[in-house]
This record gives C-alpha cells, sequence and structure tokens, in this order.
C-alpha cells in the first residue's frame, strides 16, 4: 500500500500535470469540432424538417460523447504503469458507452418528432396525419427500448465481472427463461399489443373511443398502456393487450363524420310537416350542421305518445353534440309556442250520460247493475198489530 502511494505521488510530481493538461486540451478541441459540427449541420439540414429535429434532439447528447471519446484517446495514450490508469480507462468507457446510447435514444426521438412535425392534428381532416402520429410514436418507442437494451447489454459486456455472470446465467437459461417469461408476459404482451396497434392501427392519436360506456379521445398510446381523454376532464388509463383482446367503438376509424339523434315524445295529433320543416330551418341556422341530413321519422309509438326521431349529420361528435343539444331545445320550444296542446298528454275518460244522484234518494234508489236472476228469499208473515188504526 505504501509503494502504492509512494508510487501515485511521484506519477503526481512528474506527469499529472501534462496529462490533465492533454486533456484539458482535449476537452477543449471536443467542444469546438461539437459546436463546428453542429453549425454545419444546421445550416446543411435546414431544407429537411426531420433532420434538422434530430440534429437538433442529439446536439446536448453529443457534445458528451464527444468529450469523452477525446478523453478516451488521452488515456489510452498514457503509460500503463500510471496508477490507476486502467480504472480511468474503464470509467471512462462506461461513460462512453453511456454517451453513445444516449445519443442514440435521442436520435429516435427526434425522427418520430420530426415526422410528427409534419403531420399536424389542427386541420379539417386530420385522419392521415393521426394515422402517422400514433406509427411514429409506438414505433419510435420500441426502437428507444431496443436501443437502451442495447447500451446496457455494451455497457455490461465490458465489464469482466458482468460478463462472467452473463455466461453463467447462459447455462442456466432453461430454468431462468422460463420464469422470467412468466413474470415478463405482461410486459411483452404489452410490447408485442404496442406493435400491432401502430401497424394494423385499430386506434389513433387523437381518435373517439367509447371504452366501457366512457366516451373520450386518445390522448397518449405509450408502451404499455393508452391514456383516454374523458370528456369530463378524467383519464381513463387502458393496458394496450385490452384494445386487442375486447371489443370497443371508435369513431373515427375512417372518418369523422357522425350521424347524430335527436328524440322526442308527442301526442297523436301533432302535424308532423310544420314540425320537419321547422326542423330543417333550425339545421340550416345552426353552423355545426355539414348539409349531409335532416330526416324526421316517426320511430315508435306507445298506448299514449309517439316517438319521433330526428337524424342530423356533423363532421364530428364534439359538433354532432352540440347540434343535438341545439335541434332538441329548438324542437321544444317550437311545439311548446305552436303546439302546446300536442304535447304528451295523460288522458282520463268520465262515463255515464244519467245525472248524479241526490243524497236524499238514497242508495235504494240507484238501479242494480245487469246481472244474471237471483232468487229472492222468502217473505216472512208478520204479527198483527195490538193497536190497529
Amino acid at each position: 500500500m505504501q509503494t502504492q502511494w509512494n508510487a501515485l505521488l511521484a506519477w503526481t510530481d512528474s506527469s499529472a500535470l501534462g496529462l490533465l493538461a492533454a486533456a484539458a486540451v482535449a476537452v477543449v478541441l471536443a467542444w469546438i469540432v461539437h459546436r463546428a459540427g453542429a453549425l454545419v449541420l444546421a445550416r446543411v439540414t435546414r431544407g429537411m424538417p426531420v433532420a434538422s429535429t434530430v440534429v437538433r434532439f442529439v446536439r446536448p447528447a453529443a457534445r458528451w460523447w464527444l468529450m469523452f471519446l477525446a478523453l478516451q484517446v488521452v488515456w489510452q495514450g498514457a503509460p500503463d504503469d500510471i496508477p490507476l490508469i486502467g480504472s480511468i480507462r474503464q470509467l471512462n468507457s462506461l461513460l462512453l458507452l453511456a454517451c453513445l446510447t444516449w445519443v442514440g435514444l435521442r436520435a429516435v426521438a427526434g425522427v418520430g418528432q420530426g415526422v410528427v412535425d409534419q403531420h399536424p392534428l389542427n386541420v379539417a381532416d386530420n385522419l392521415h396525419a393521426r394515422r402517422i402520429h400514433t406509427q411514429a410514436k409506438v414505433l419510435s418507442r420500441t426502437v428507444m427500448v431496443v436501443v437502451g437494451l442495447a447500451g446496457v447489454a455494451l455497457m455490461l459486456m465490458t465489464i469482466p465481472g458482468a460478463r462472467q455472470f452473463g455466461t453463467s446465467l447462459l447455462a442456466s437459461a432453461g430454468v431462468v427463461g422460463l420464469v422470467v417469461g412468466m413474470a415478463a408476459q405482461p410486459v411483452f404482451g404489452n410490447l408485442i399489443a404496442g406493435l400491432q396497434l401502430a401497424l394494423a392501427q385499430p386506434i389513433r392519436i387523437d381518435d373517439v373511443l367509447i371504452v366501457q360506456g366512457e366516451w373520450g379521445r386518445v390522448e397518449a398510446i405509450t408502451g404499455t398502456y393508452v391514456v383516454l381523454a374523458i370528456w369530463d376532464q378524467r383519464r381513463l388509463i387502458i393496458p394496450l393487450r385490452w384494445f386487442i383482446e375486447n371489443p370497443f367503438q371508435n369513431w373515427t376509424r375512417t372518418s369523422s363524420d357522425i350521424i347524430g339523434t335527436v328524440f322526442l315524445w308527442v301526442d297523436y295529433r301533432l302535424p308532423l310537416a310544420p314540425l320537419r320543416a321547422e326542423a330543417q330551418r333550425l339545421c340550416e341556422a345552426s353552423p355545426h350542421w355539414d348539409k349531409r341530413l335532416c330526416l324526421l321519422q316517426v320511430t315508435d309509438t306507445t298506448e299514449r305518445t309517439m316517438q319521433l326521431r330526428l337524424l342530423c349529420t356533423a363532421s364530428d361528435s364534439g359538433k354532432a353534440w352540440d347540434l343535438r343539444c341545439f335541434l332538441r331545445e329548438g324542437l321544444i320550444a317550437f311545439i311548446a309556442r305552436e303546439y302546446p296542446e300536442h304535447l304528451p298528454l295523460t288522458r282520463t275518460e268520465l262515463r255515464g250520460g244519467e245525472p248524479p244522484l241526490s243524497v236524499s234518494q238514497g242508495l235504494a234508489e240507484r238501479p242494480l247493475p245487469p246481472g244474471p236472476a237471483q232468487p229472492m228469499p222468502p217473505v216472512q208473515p208478520q204479527p198483527p198489530s195490538p193497536n190497529p188504526v
């Protein structure tokens, strides 16, 4: 121990300043190269949106990677008899691989973001844009997972102890693989489901879904779950595998156009021609109607009322909801104003053409209802009065 300490002191006195100076010069040169390269690449990729986005994303990670690369050159050129030079080289190699993995992750994220930026969602017909958004985000996250695992594997391979651990792990790959496969089944299942969703696209970003009775829009698709933004600002978190194994409604699968319905219950005597004209007028007055369909029909009857169904169309589900509320309010106001007597009524029928009986007439004078003849009881003889008048 004393011998190593003396050697370290001797090296510090003789070579430390030179090696540190070389390291400092290497870091400065790496910074200059990074700065110049970033300016050149920014100018070259000015007309290429995806490439310029990748350059912007990779720039911070590339700075550190170039610095550790320059330091690795300095450490490799240093004499082997310098104390701790092996540990320094090993640590610098790990940091260099970590930065290289960081560069790969940022490059994949930059490609995904560049593709997404090329297809904005705030357009009238965003079906193609939503398809591209879904594929870009899901596939980029999947590739990032692969790049991250590859980087960690390369870092472990540079450590002798970890390499030996990996060799011993491969020797028992049968049992360990079975256990890991069973434990990681939900993770790999969601990963495969994410690939299926990205390729087949039963759902996309900003799709309108009905899941377990909840209406909402797809806000995000991650590597393991989908975030559904409910209309009342709640968030429904759904695993990716659920969409592969269960049925659900997608209102924007091929188009966002939708047919809305308005139901009314009215009296039988209500004339339908004026009501149809009013429904057409209300549709034309609403900015949410897309002028495709406005149809009023009698769809059902009961013993008291008839059911009217108004079909109306809109360009998306949000406008359809506002249009339905507008038409429902307008038709109810029209009926209440023009035909108030034809609103749903509860009828009561009073029967009987004879005048009501007075109390003095008594119940004995009330006519008996018709019915089968009943035998009269025999008349009993009365005893004579003791004092006849």
